[in-house]
């Protein structure tokens, strides 16, 4: 095992650990967005009055990089409008009122995969994307560029976010379904071999997942240093292959594919059963919480339902937060849903979501030691500043992955990670063209 270099040591949190998943069931309204990943969003398949059923398609796109959405519920449409998601911009939604039922689309089957084409085709029906939190279409992740080999598969074990434990749970509840999973992708991609990396805080799922590959010699499973940010991509591989992955290029440019362990569980799922990606387990936590715990929504399902399902806030949730406290997202509202790649919610109360005072760098390069991609974070804070995005764009400011390491390190309590996003946006948005 290689160590990457940076990277810091949050506190765990990890509360909701030792507590098994428990479903939510059908909330009173799903509101579906039409893009839940990267790449071209869909277009809604439905209308207004219109009656679905569980699993059955709402959406889809024509281009390939994108991936179909499918209902959550079976019910009626109510509504097919834009609404303003937690990104600040008007997402097409399928708002749907459930009726309770559940009925199952009559064309839900699992599908016929006797090639790598239809396996391809299967997992792009399935609508599944990365469900660790980058939300990338998983069958084009599975189908790197025609002359790149590709020889290991990575699966993504690590969690190392404080808070979630959503992962973890998968490994303990669905370990034969994750390897089934990984042979799955094995077999039908033709990669040799599959590397399973977790974080040493977690000894069970590596126990659990090392007996279960015992006897597959083409899965291994490989205990890392518990240090975030483990599981971001470029950091795992280099942990579990030595490969570094230069910048502007992908994993599969070293040969590797990279895949979250509940990624890997619901490729065996579908092939078995036919049922699209409709749900998620979600992790509900924070100071704010009454019941932290592990739970199984329905895709489309309002936050609010989700908070109420676990007793309510203790106190009041001066931030609400989807995914984990170092990468995640605030919300600005209760009634956005929940989407394919939440893996948790946090509602923290004052004290935990005061944003402290910074004031002026004093140039401790401590930025700059924890930051995983080797770049200069308090010069890059200083470009955008100054708007001088060209030159952020020649010291790289485009690799930075925005894990939050900086900002946790700094004494300054510089938000850099903030200015940061805002000149990668600046850049993205005058070079498309």
């Amino acid at each position: 095992m290689k160590l990457f270099k940076g990277g810091v040591h949050p506190p765990q949190q990890k509360n909701t650990t030792e507590m098994k998943t428990v479903a939510m069931g059908v909330p009173s309204v799903v509101v579906i967005p039409m893009v839940q990943h990267l790449g071209a969003p869909c277009q809604p398949k439905v209308k207004r009055g219109d009656t679905v059923k569980v699993g059955q398609l709402i959406g889809d796109s024509e281009a390939y990089v994108s991936a179909p959405v499918h209902s959550s519920v079976s019910g009626t449409v109510t509504r097919v409008d834009n609404v303003v998601l937690s990104g600040n911009q008007p997402v097409m939604c399928v708002e749907i009122k459930p009726d309770g039922l559940q009925e199952v689309f009559e064309e839900i089957k699992p599908p016929a995969v006797d090639s790598r084409e239809s396996f391809l085709s299967a997992i792009r029906a399935s609508g599944l994307t990365g469900l660790g939190g980058a939300g990338f279409p998983a069958h084009v992740k599975l189908n790197p560029p025609k002359g790149t080999k590709v020889d290991t598969l990575i699966i993504n074990g690590a969690e190392c976010e404080p808070y979630i434990t959503s992962d973890y749970r998968e490994c303990i509840e669905n370990t034969d379904g994750i390897v089934e999973g990984i042979l799955h992708v094995l077999k039908w991609t033709g990669i040799e071999k599959a590397m399973i990396g977790i974080e040493d805080n977690k000894p069970e799922a590596i126990k659990a997942l090392s007996q279960a590959v015992s006897d597959i010699p083409s899965i291994t499973v490989h205990s890392l240093p518990a240090r975030y940010p483990q599981g971001a991509e470029k950091t795992l591989i280099y942990a579990l292959t030595g490969r570094e992955v230069s910048s502007g290029k992908l994993p599969a440019d070293v040969g590797c594919i990279v895949m979250n362990v509940t990624t890997a569980s619901f490729v065996a799922s579908y092939l078995k059963t036919g049922m699209p990606l409709i749900k998620k387990r979600v992790t509900i936590d924070g100071s704010a919480v009454k019941n932290p715990q592990n739970v199984e929504v329905l895709i489309g399902t309002p936050l609010r339902e989700v908070f109420e399902f676990c007793g309510g806030f203790k106190s009041n949730p001066e931030k609400v937060v989807m995914g984990g406290p170092m990468m995640g997202v605030s919300q600005f509202s209760l009634d956005l849903p929940v989407l394919k790649h939440t893996n948790a919610l946090l509602a923290l109360d004052e004290t935990q979501s005061r944003i402290p005072e910074g004031s002026a760098c004093i140039r401790c390069a401590r930025c700059v030691r924890a930051c995983p991609m080797g770049l200069l974070p308090f010069e890059l804070d200083r470009l955008v500043d100054a708007k001088k995005y060209e030159e952020a764009q020649k010291i790289h400011i485009m690799d930075c992955i925005e894990c939050g390491c900086c900002v946790y390190a700094c004494p300054a309590k510089r938000l850099m990670v903030q200015s940061i996003r805002i000149g990668k946006d600046y850049i993205r948005r005058n070079t498309k063209k």
